[in-house]
C-alpha cells in the first residue's frame, strides 16, 4: 500500500524485510486520462518502519520511465 508519492521519492508498506540502504526496484501503476501508465522506478531506502506484520519503507527514486501498461 503506498501512503506518500512525491517527485523524488515514496512511501510503501511491503511484507519483505530490506536493509537501510539498499536499492529497491518497484513499478506504480497510475490512471491517467490517456489511460493507465506504469511508472517503473528504481530507488534506495532512506528509512524503515515496523507497521505491525508489514513494513513501512521509504525510498528516494534514483531513476524512472513511464510505460504504456499492457
Amino acid at each position: 500500500m503506498t501512503r506518500d508519492v512525491s517527485a523524488s521519492g515514496i512511501f510503501f508498506e511491503i511484507d519483505a524485510t530490506y536493509a537501510l540502504g539498499s536499492s529497491i526496484s518497484f513499478t506504480v501503476k497510475l490512471d491517467t486520462p490517456g489511460g493507465p501508465v506504469n511508472l517503473k522506478c528504481h530507488g534506495e531506502i532512506v528509512r524503515i518502519e515496523p507497521r505491525g506484520p508489514k513494513v513501512g519503507v521509504a525510498v528516494k527514486i534514483t531513476e524512472s520511465a513511464m510505460e504504456a501498461a499492457s
